[in-house]
C-alpha cells in the first residue's frame, strides 16, 4: 500500500504502558481457542475469524473471562518503548484508522448520516474494555460499549507465523473488518442482529453470526475501494494479500486445520469461499447498495 505522506488518526490510544493481567495456567492460542470453544457460550465474540473479537456489551464478560482465566488487570501506568518494527506497525495502524474516517465519514454523509470514528486501542498482552478483560490470544476486537477496537500488534507478527498470511494490505484488511463492525453498529444492524441471536438457536445463532461477518468483509472490501479512489493507496498485489487471509480464516480452513475436520453447523465467521467472496465484492465494487447480507437465503451467501 502507499502510505506516505498520509496523516495518522487522533483517535488512537497506546495503553501498552499499562500491566497486563495475570492468567491463570496460561493462555489460550488463537487456533485452539477457535477449535474448543464450546457451543453453550453466549458471549457474542464479533472478530474476523480468527480475530476473535469480544462484544459483551448486554450480556456480560464471565463467560470468555472464565474460560480464559482472566483476573483483574493491574495498571503500572509505565512508559512503553516498543521495537522498530512495532513502531512501524503502530504508525501503519494509526494510518489505516484515519483513512477508515476518511472514507467512511464521505460514504455517510452520502447516506444523510454523520459518521462518528471509533476509537482504536493499541495494547500489549491484555487490556481491560467496555466489554470485559481480554488478552493478547482473543486477537484484535470491536467493543461496541465503547465503541472501540483493540489490538494488540503482535497479532500482525503471528498472521504471517500461524497463518502463513503477511502484507500491509493483509494487516490492513483486519482493521478495517472491525471498523466494519463499527459501521454496523452505527447503522444498527449490530445491535438488531445481537437481539435476535439472544433469542435464537444455537445453530441460527451461528448462521446470524456468519452474516454479521460477512458484511464486515464487504465493508472492508468497500473501505479499499474508496481509500484507493481517494489516495490511490492500492498496489498490485494488494487486493490478492486481502483475499488470502480471508480464505486462510474461514471456519472450515481453521476446523480443518485444527481438528481435520468441519461441523458446518458450527460455523460463526464464513467459510473461506463466502469470507473471499464478500471481501472481494466491496473491494471490486464499492456499492453500498450490494451490502445486505442478512435477507438472502443462507446458502446463497
Amino acid at each position: 500500500m502507499r502510505l506516505d505522506g498520509r496523516r495518522m488518526s487522533d483517535n488512537v490510544n497506546d495503553r501498552r504502558g499499562e500491566g497486563g493481567m495475570n492468567m491463570a495456567g496460561g493462555g489460550l492460542g488463537l487456533l485452539r481457542l477457535l477449535s474448543i470453544l464450546p457451543g453453550g457460550i453466549k458471549t457474542k465474540l464479533i472478530g474476523i475469524g480468527v480475530v476473535i473479537a469480544v462484544v459483551m456489551a448486554t450480556q456480560g464478560t464471565s463467560g470468555l473471562s472464565n474460560m480464559l482465566g482472566l483476573s483483574t488487570p493491574q495498571q503500572e501506568n509505565a512508559e512503553y518503548v516498543g521495537t522498530a518494527e512495532e513502531q512501524e506497525l503502530y504508525k501503519f495502524s494509526a494510518q489505516i484508522l484515519a483513512g477508515t474516517e476518511d472514507v467512511w465519514t464521505e460514504l455517510f454523509r452520502q447516506m444523510g448520516k454523520r459518521y462518528v470514528p471509533p476509537k482504536l486501542v493499541i495494547f500489549k498482552d491484555a487490556v481491560r474494555s467496555g466489554c470485559g478483560n481480554a488478552t493478547s490470544s482473543t486477537g484484535p476486537f470491536y467493543c461496541s460499549a465503547d465503541q472501540t477496537v483493540y489490538i494488540d500488534l503482535s497479532f500482525f507478527m503471528n498472521m504471517k507465523r500461524q497463518l502463513g498470511a503477511d502484507g500491509d494490505f493483509a494487516y490492513a484488511y483486519v482493521i478495517a473488518h472491525e471498523v466494519g463492525h463499527h459501521v454496523q453498529y452505527l447503522l444498527g444492524d449490530l445491535d438488531r442482529m445481537h437481539e435476535q441471536m439472544a433469542s435464537s438457536s444455537e445453530a441460527e445463532s451461528n448462521r446470524l453470526s456468519v452474516r454479521l461477518e460477512l458484511q464486515a468483509d464487504f465493508y472492508a472490501g468497500v473501505w479499499a475501494y474508496h481509500d484507493n479512489k481517494m489516495f490511490s493507496s492500492l498496489e498490485d498485489g494488494d487486493i490478492d494479500e486481502g483475499l488470502d487471509v480471508a480464505r486462510k480464516i474461514g471456519d472450515d480452513y481453521l476446523q480443518k486445520k485444527a481438528r481435520g475436520y468441519t461441523v458446518p453447523e458450527s460455523f460463526n465467521h464464513g467459510t473461506s469461499e463466502q469470507r473471499s467472496r464478500w471481501l472481494k465484492l466491496g473491494a471490486h465494487t464499492g456499492d453500498l447498495s450490494r451490502r445486505d447480507t442478512f435477507t438472502p437465503a443462507y446458502d446463497k451467501l
